[in-house]
């Protein structure tokens, strides 16, 4: 990373953690949480509650969908992950409670994805970020992300359900052919030398392997089976359970949890916020796979959390890395 970009990088740390007021962290920050009342077997609830997204303090647009603040040049932006999960967050409370004003939002962002989807340079669907990103490569607008994919799956087959409106699944439809294509064709595949199939949060070279992005753009490939019966979503969300199976272990650093395996000489370690939603990522992989392998490494991840100086540790190790490579 240059010395400007790196300039720039801390600048927006320093405005998202210290100064006072809004900024995008707000919303993403919230305590994740498994969801009870989701089945396995069924769409109906999310996974995760994202019930303080749903009720997100920040601001909205004269439509009423949420911006997010990232302050600086990048100022205010739709981040479509945000969307999704907003509409996520809001489905569950309207399930819950039959409000109308929940159905109202969960709609608003479904309506939201399905006039935003845009071809990229080789024909593929995608929900792009119409702003820079400085990642380690820096991400220049338009980019799009497995992770939206995934999401905005989630949420609208869930729409589709609720409302038998075709246009929803048509999206959807539409959004679920990125799945089919490996990254150099415009999609969000990776496969490995192992033959390991990875869905990319950031679409870089060499690859990542975001590890929060990788599981909740699987529950989209999951949800789009259980909308669609469709078999080569079945075998996508079975080969990326395997993935993830045959990968855990280098995720684990005996201490804390990694946030990515990007093959840096020191890794990147995942926050204190990250370490926790790995816990309850894995608890729901647990419950849709019923793999005891997924709750062991939950398990032990989750008592990571309560040392002390294992926390410490890891604090240590994420401020190297981000002296280091950003």
């Amino acid at each position: 990373m240059s010395i400007a970009h790196r300039l720039q990088y801390y600048r927006r740390i320093f405005v998202a953690y210290l100064m006072p007021g809004q900024s995008q962290l707000t919303f993403w920050h919230e305590t994740p949480q498994v969801n009870p009342n989701a089945r396995r077997d069924e769409l109906g609830e999310y996974y995760m509650t994202f019930a303080e997204k749903a009720d997100y303090k920040g601001q909205y647009d004269s439509a009423g969908i949420p911006m997010l603040d990232y302050h600086g040049r990048i100022g205010l932006q739709y981040n479509p992950i945000a969307i999704a999960q907003w509409g996520l967050g809001n489905y569950n409370l309207f399930l819950r409670t039959h409000d109308g004003d929940r159905k109202r939002k969960f709609l608003a962002a479904s309506n939201w994805l399905c006039g935003h989807l845009e071809q990229n340079p080789f024909g593929v669907w995608v929900w792009n970020h119409h702003f820079d990103w400085e990642y380690r490569t820096p991400l220049k607008a338009p980019w799009y992300s497995g992770l939206a994919q995934g999401q905005g799956v989630s949420l609208l087959v869930r729409a589709y359900r609720e409302t038998g409106n075709p246009a929803y699944l048509e999206a959807a439809d539409r959004a679920f052919a990125s799945f089919l294509k490996s990254t150099d064709q415009g999609g969000v595949i990776f496969t490995d030398d192992r033959g390991g199939v990875w869905i990319e949060e950031y679409i870089v070279s060499p690859p990542t392997h975001i590890l929060n992005g990788f599981l909740w753009a699987a529950w989209g490939v999951y949800d789009y089976y259980l909308a669609s019966k469709d078999d080569s979503a079945r075998n996508l969300f079975a080969k990326a359970v395997q993935t993830l199976r045959d990968n855990l272990d280098p995720y684990d650093l005996g201490f804390w949890s990694l946030y990515e395996q990007a093959g840096t000489p020191l890794p990147m370690v995942a926050s204190a916020f990250y370490h926790r939603l790995h816990v309850v990522q894995l608890r729901i992989m647990h419950r849709l796979t019923g793999d005891e392998i997924f709750a062991r490494y939950a398990n032990r991840w989750e008592s990571y959390g309560r040392s002390r100086a294992k926390r410490t540790r890891a604090l240590c190790y994420k401020g190297a890395f981000k002296l280091c490579y950003y």
